[in-house]
């Protein structure tokens, strides 16, 4: 009686990401998340003893987030199943889906990057200028040198990344420990992608916060990478994931990214500079072509295609555990 009823906010909170996004005017939980470890960086991240005091924090900020979650949707069940009369049981049972529903929503984050990479090859077919100000929105990179030619790359390899971690993997932590797993996911990712870097600054402080992440990433990065294959239909493509997926500075985004070269046929990685520091990455795929605004509709499709596919993977998964286990 545990999974199933996860069934009907999962979909509702994934159409509601389909047709809204991100809504700028909406608090976001992830927004909170940053500031939280912003402020933590700024009081820990001095003095001796880095990686322990940065791995304290992160195990901290994460466990205070499942806490949270879990307290507020046990709090909300237990209001549905006590002895209280059928209206308020039908309003408490409701906010307890809702609070699912609106946490679901919130972490998953499919449709927004999408919207973005579209915006940025339409910015770039305008002017260089313009799209390096767009690609500028969802990396991390320096982008005030790039090309036309890297940045359309840069927002590519980015769609083929958030699809693990914006939108597999929080699916994949769903499973496992339901929307509390799902919030400390995300607690995980802002970690990495706010202090999991190879800098002078967090290289120390950030260290466990990235390996954490490694971790968190290994199983849906692969999962994402045989998805976007699934989707294409081309499965000779898992020899070029197996072939291209390691070669990456990353011990995951190297397999969703191998997926989608090779599905469009092209060359991702190579150097960037991250924070003033150039970084030179292997590169993933051999033909160096040049990408178009037709290579962004069929990898923002075969996306979308991955999303489903995993979408009902997890139901599945719940129908599979209500009907056999907890039946039983």
């Amino acid at each position: 009686m545990i999974a199933y009823p996860c069934i009907l906010p999962l979909l509702i909170g994934w159409i509601l990401d389909l047709l809204l996004g991100d809504p700028r005017w909406m608090p976001h939980p992830v927004v909170w998340f940053g500031k939280m470890i912003s402020l933590g960086e700024k009081r820990f991240n001095k003095g001796k003893h880095r990686k322990l005091k940065g791995a304290l924090l992160s195990l901290f900020l994460i466990s205070f987030v499942f806490a949270v979650t879990w307290a507020l949707l046990h709090f909300t069940s237990c209001m549905a199943t006590g002895n209280l009369n059928f209206s308020l049981f039908t309003f408490h049972f409701s906010l307890s889906s809702l609070l699912s529903v609106l946490l679901i929503f919130y972490c998953l984050a499919g449709t927004t990057l999408i919207r973005e990479v579209r915006q940025t090859f339409f910015a770039v077919d305008r002017s260089l200028e313009e799209g390096r100000k767009q690609v500028a929105r969802i990396v991390g990179r320096d982008t005030s040198e790039l090309s036309a030619q890297e940045i359309r790359t840069a927002a590519l390899e980015t769609l083929a990344e958030n699809l693990s971690d914006g939108v597999i993997a929080p699916l994949f932590w769903l499973t496992i420990a339901g929307v509390p797993g799902m919030l400390a996911y995300k607690m995980v990712n802002t970690l990495d992608s706010m202090i999991g870097y190879k800098t002078d600054r967090y290289k120390d402080f950030g260290c466990f916060a990235a390996r954490l992440d490694d971790v968190a990433n290994y199983i849906p990065a692969r999962l994402t990478a045989f998805l976007m294959v699934l989707a294409s239909g081309r499965f000779s493509l898992l020899k070029f994931v197996a072939k291209y997926g390691s070669k990456h500075a990353s011990p995951n985004s190297g397999y969703p990214e191998a997926a989608l070269a090779g599905i469009l046929n092209c060359r991702f990685g190579g150097p960037h500079t991250y924070f003033g520091q150039l970084f030179d990455k292997p590169y993933i795929g051999e033909n160096d072509r040049p990408l178009t605004t037709d290579d962004m509709r069929t990898a923002t499709r075969v996306n979308r295609i991955a999303e489903c596919l995993a979408i009902l993977l997890v139901i599945l998964i719940f129908s599979f555990l209500y009907l056999f286990i907890f039946q039983i």
